[in-house]
C-alpha cells in the first residue's frame, strides 16, 4: 500500500498521507514518499491548486517515535529524518501551485508543522494543535520553523515551551489556519475553497506564490523594490494582457498559462 496517495479531481491535486494505522505518522519512508509525489505535483502542468490531507481520523501525529527511538544511537539515520523532512516541507513552499492543508483530528509535531509549511489551511471545528515534544524531552525544534514565520514569536514560544494543545479556533485566531468548517462538511468546503482558487491562471498563481516567498524577509523597502520588477515583468505576460483584455471587455478571461 502506498504512504503517499496521489490523484486529480479536474485542475486540483489530492495528496493523501495514507498510513491511517500509524496516525499518519512523518516516518522516513512517508517522507520519502512525499518527495516523490511532490516531485509528480510539480511537473504537472494542469494541476493548478494541492489539497493535502491525512487518511483516517488524524491528519498527523508528526514525525514516528517508534522508528526515532529504534534508532536513538544512529545519529546518520536520526539526521537523515530530520533532512529528510526538511526538505519535503520547503519543497512544499518550492511548489509552482498553492497548497491547501485539510485537517481534521489532531496535528501535532511535525504534523503541525506540515500545515504551517502549506500556504493555505482549513480545518474541522474539532481539530487541535500542538508541538507537544518538550513533554517527551525533545523540543520541537524543526516545527517550530515554520510555526514562528505563521504565527509569530510569542504564540509559537507558548506552544513550544508547553507543549499545550490549541483548538481550532485559537488556530485560527493565531494564523495558523485560515478557515474552520464543520467535520461533516470538511472535504467538501476544501474543494470548492481549492476549485475557486484554480480559476486564476496556473503561471500568474505560481509567479504570485514564488514572490511572496522570495518577499517575506526582506526589509519593506527591499520587499517593494523587488515586488515592482516582478509586477512590471508580470505585465509583459500572456495570461496578465489577456485578462487585462478580459476585464475591460467583460468577459471571462482564456487563460494560456504563460
Amino acid at each position: 500500500m502506498d504512504a503517499v496517495l496521489l490523484k486529480k479531481e479536474g485542475p486540483v491535486g489530492l495528496l493523501t498521507l495514507n498510513r491511517p494505522e500509524k496516525r499518519n505518522a512523518l516516518s522516513l519512508e512517508v517522507l520519502s514518499e512525499m518527495l516523490v509525489r511532490l516531485d509528480e505535483v510539480a511537473q504537472d502542468p494542469e494541476m493548478r491548486i494541492v489539497v493535502l490531507r491525512g487518511e483516517g481520523p488524524v491528519f498527523s501525529a508528526g514525525h514516528d517515535i517508534r522508528e526515532m527511538r529504534s534508532h536513538h544511537e544512529d545519529l546518520p539515520y536520526l539526521r537523515r529524518i530530520f533532512a529528510t523532512c526538511n526538505q519535503m516541507m520547503l519543497r512544499l513552499q518550492g511548489l509552482p501551485q498553492p497548497v491547501i492543508a485539510q485537517v481534521q483530528g489532531i496535528a501535532t509535531a511535525a504534523g503541525c508543522q506540515l500545515v504551517a509549511a502549506c500556504d493555505l489551511a482549513i480545518a474541522e471545528s474539532g481539530a487541535r494543535f500542538a508541538t507537544p515534544g518538550v513533554k517527551i524531552g525533545l523540543f520541537c525544534t524543526t516545527p517550530m520553523v515554520p510555526l514562528v514565520r505563521v504565527i509569530g514569536r510569542r504564540r509559537a514560544m507558548d506552544m513550544l515551551l508547553s507543549g499545550r494543545f490549541i483548538s481550532a479556533e485559537e488556530a485560527e485566531r493565531f494564523g495558523l489556519v485560515n478557515r474552520i468548517v464543520p467535520a461533516e462538511r470538511l472535504a467538501e468546503e476544501t474543494m470548492k475553497w481549492a476549485s475557486e482558487l484554480a480559476q486564476s491562471s496556473a503561471f500568474t498563481l505560481a509567479l504570485g506564490k514564488r514572490a511572496f516567498y522570495e518577499q517575506i524577509d526582506l526589509s519593506e523597502g527591499s520587499a517593494y523594490a523587488y515586488a515592482k520588477e516582478v509586477i512590471a515583468m508580470n505585465c509583459l505576460s500572456d495570461d496578465a494582457e489577456e485578462g487585462m483584455s478580459a476585464f475591460m471587455e467583460k468577459r471571462s478571461p482564456q487563460w494560456k498559462n504563460r
